[in-house]
């Protein structure tokens, strides 16, 4: 997971945690959603504060993270409309490369997996973002400081071939995973222009490319 979104489900995790503590508790927003609280946003604007270009506004939930948040907090299952929307409207907006190519520099992909810096404050605006791959995927092999959080993509293409089906659901993955997975826990790395069209090609050769360490 990028190292974003693992710092703000801390920072929403801890705000939630607080506002429980609390001896009086306000009926939840919309929908059962605690996180549409008067008291959850007080929190919020008490305890953070904008630092370079981190910004507190990254904290105001999507609508698909609002309604996932709001089932997960009911202790309830998502419709199956409601998730099958958020899908829709997530794959509506994959945008798949101009130039048809999915493909960039493997090497230059590993580089990408393995960095988990970028859109932190400590960070300079102006360098590229890294995908923190590794954090959530085992990708290569006999390496220990592989995360199992997501699944594993190693052999990813030798298994799977490398068929314009198999490429462009890999972009699509990549560039959204709620295109399918309603409440991923993935970056939109594209959606949210985390990382930049050769940035994910240059994933996409690592994952695709027979000479990549993925495919050894």
């Amino acid at each position: 997971m990028n190292k974003l979104a693992l710092i703000v489900s801390a920072a929403l995790g801890a705000a939630v945690l607080a506002g429980c503590a609390g001896a009086k508790q306000e009926a939840a927003g919309p929908g059962g959603n605690p996180f549409a609280t008067a008291s959850f946003q007080d929190i919020l604007k008490h305890d953070f504060a904008d630092k370079g270009q981190a910004k507190v506004s990254r904290l105001q939930q999507t609508p698909a993270q609002y309604e996932c948040s709001k089932y997960a907090y009911l202790g309830e299952k998502m419709p199956d409309g409601v998730a099958k929307g958020i899908e829709s409207r997530a794959q509506a907006g994959v945008v798949y490369p101009a130039d048809g190519k999915y493909l960039g520099n493997w090497k230059e992909g590993l580089k990408i997996a393995e960095d988990g810096k970028g859109m932190q404050w400590s960070d300079k605006p102006t360098s590229p973002n890294g995908g923190n791959c590794l954090a959530c995927h085992k990708m290569i092999a006999n390496d220990p400081s592989q995360g199992n959080i997501g699944p594993e993509l190693y052999h990813y293409a030798k298994l799977r071939g490398d068929s314009e089906a198999i490429l462009k659901y890999t972009w699509a993955r990549i560039y959204n995973s709620e295109a399918f997975n309603a409440c991923s826990y993935m970056p939109p790395f594209g959606a949210h222009k985390i990382l930049t069209e050769q940035q994910m090609k240059d994933v996409m050769a690592l994952l695709m490319d027979p000479n990549s360490p993925v495919n050894k």
